[in-house]
């Protein structure tokens, strides 16, 4: 039975002996990922391409996938997209440097977040308990809690209230709403269509240079610093809000 007690194993009401599942057409990564993962206490199934990653996934009811994009049969995206048909479990995808349009597109499509190739394993484990700590946190409180928690902002969605530790933040009708709507998500990056359609409508999609005045109104708002940031960019892709203190 492997050691679960580990300060890298998420563990929750929803994991158990569930797997995590390692989709990509790379050996090498394969085996280190495997390897990785399996030293910090979870269980992991893998493949190779995307029709068996599908099938994989519709049987083992895993804990998450990390999907890479670049498959021999499917798109990456494609796979994700079909996977969401009838899934919610946690999708990081692995995307190639520079490729921000595959990013985009595959987190509009309903990935939860993304690694750049070459990447860190630390960081690709980071952003795994991310991912399985938000869906968790979702999957408990759907519907049930108007305020949402990311380090010491909270979120009031009921009230359009606002408070970093003790002190209340006057935000105008958008900053609440670009806020509000990450901080629904936490720690997960949001494309610039995402939020935009989100707080602006459904017309919109392409205005980035909004998010970008918004984000630094905010950023002032928040008391962030360059050291210390809760509303961090994913250049050309989004935004995330983030527990500074967990990053």
């Amino acid at each position: 039975m492997p050691d679960r007690s580990g300060p890298d194993h998420v563990r929750t009401e929803h994991d158990g002996e569930r797997p995590i599942v390692v989709v990509d057409d790379e050996p090498a990564i394969l085996r280190a990922l495997t390897v990785a993962l399996r030293a910090r206490g979870y269980e992991v199934e893998t493949a190779t391409d995307g029709a068996s990653a599908i099938d994989l996934i519709a049987t083992s009811d895993p804990a998450a996938v990390v999907l890479d994009l670049g498959l021999p049969d499917l798109d990456g995206i494609e796979v994700c997209r079909r996977i969401r048909e009838w899934s919610e479990v946690p999708i990081i995808v692995l995307t190639a440097d520079g490729a921000d349009d595959r990013k985009v597109a595959a987190l509009d499509t309903g990935a939860d977040d993304y690694v750049t190739k070459p990447f860190s394993t630390p960081e690709l484990l980071a952003r795994l308990r991310v991912a399985l700590r938000h869906r968790t946190r979702a999957v408990a409180g759907a519907g049930s809690d108007p305020v949402q928690r990311v380090g010491d902002v909270e979120v009031d969605q009921a009230h359009h209230t606002v408070t970093v530790g003790d002190r209340s933040l006057s935000l105008t009708p958008k900053e609440f709403g670009f806020l509000a709507v990450l901080a629904r998500h936490p720690g997960r990056v949001l494309t610039h269509r995402a939020i935009l359609q989100a707080v602006w409508g459904e017309e919109y999609g392409t205005e980035t240079q909004y998010l970008r005045v918004y984000a630094s109104q905010l950023r002032k708002k928040l008391g962030d610093t360059a050291d210390h940031r809760r509303l961090v960019t994913e250049p050309g892709v989004g935004y995330r809000l983030v527990d500074p203190e967990s990053e």
